[in-house]
């Protein structure tokens, strides 16, 4: 339960107080032009970070469980993207056209990582196959979030020459220099982990706030009416609700053990908000507040809901042994018992 309590920390408060900083003080001018250059550093920054902390070796013992791995990756990658282009019927009616790009757009980041671990070790699921899930799913996202962007959004993402030049630039040098330094780095990193979390989470509320005070200054707001919003928290909740459905019951008619289900529902269901952000700030440019709007309130959704169904699994399972018919994703009996 340790592990939720840190989840449930000030961080979305510090998101919405700084949605609201950008909406009654928004950079202009000469303000505005630095904050741009601050934000592309800090993107460089986060994914830097990012690809010095990940860990090659954790992901190459995780292929064993390659079959729960590529069940994650066709749920963030494929069936994610299919419902976001089923929503596009909801527009005009329901959705407005930039807010249903920015729908879709959530539906092609990659998955969640701490959030993940952290809800599936409280359910006493698999934890190093989350970590692992967690891991392939940032790899493959670096490249497959921005050309699915290119491809599917189409005209709301400005996947231009200087979209791919800031793509290259902002997210995948830093990231590829973070993996080759990691080496001699990686180990400084780790044990300054709260120090680097406090880094991660300021670049982001830049992010944020250079999004949505661009979004200010060209009167995008103006656009979102009470009742749309209403609507797109609706429809968020029922792309919710299905992928958790999805993931917890075709997870099981694939003869998953519970631990690897566990990881499943988690880690196909959640979407990350620090991946998520620096990308659609690059690919939208000034139109980023409208795309990460939906992802900002699908993350904070994703974790009261996944917080909820974690409490109900650790306190309500005294005794449950992943035996019988079940078997592990790697094709091994399972063995591990839960229990208070």
């Amino acid at each position: 339960m340790h592990r939720l309590a840190r989840l449930a920390d000030p961080y979305i408060a510090l998101l919405l107080g700084t949605v609201l900083l950008a909406v009654l003080l928004p950079a202009s001018g000469g303000a505005a032009t630095a904050l741009g250059w601050g934000t592309k550093a800090a993107v460089g920054l986060i994914f830097f970070l990012y690809g010095a902390r990940l860990s090659s070796r954790e992901a190459l013992q995780g292929v064993r469980h390659w079959r729960l791995h590529l069940t994650v990756v066709a749920c963030t990658f494929a069936v994610f993207p299919l419902l976001g282009l089923a929503t596009h019927g909801l527009v005009p009616y329901v959705l407005t056209p930039e807010l249903q790009a920015g729908l879709l757009f959530l539906c092609l980041v990659p998955s969640t990582v701490q959030s993940s671990i952290a809800f599936t070790s409280v359910s006493r699921g698999n934890v190093p196959a989350a970590i692992c899930a967690g891991t392939y799913s940032s790899l493959i996202g670096m490249a497959a979030t921005p050309l699915l962007a290119a491809w599917l959004i189409g005209g709301h993402a400005a996947i231009g020459a200087d979209a791919l030049v800031g793509i290259v630039c902002q997210l995948l040098a830093p990231f590829l220099a973070g993996q080759l330094l990691r080496r001699w780095i990686g180990g400084f990193l780790t044990r300054r982990r709260r120090v680097l979390g406090a880094v991660d989470r300021g670049s982001v509320l830049l992010v944020v706030y250079t999004a949505f005070s661009q979004g200010v200054v060209e009167g995008i707001w103006g656009q979102i009416t009470p009742l749309r919003m209403t609507a797109l928290v609706g429809v968020e909740a029922a792309l919710l609700a299905l992928m958790l459905a999805l993931t917890w019951y075709g997870s099981g008619r694939l003869g998953f053990a519970r631990e690897d289900r566990v990881v499943t529902l988690f880690a196909g269901s959640n979407k990350s908000l620090a991946a998520g952000l620096p990308m659609a700030s690059v690919l939208f440019g000034a139109h980023a507040a409208l795309a990460v709007l939906p992802l900002m309130l699908f993350h904070q959704m994703q974790l009261i809901v996944c917080a909820f169904v974690s409490r109900r699994w650790a306190a309500g399972a005294p005794q449950v042994r992943a035996s019988g018919g079940a078997r592990r994703a790697d094709g091994e009996s399972p063995s591990l018992t839960y229990s208070k």
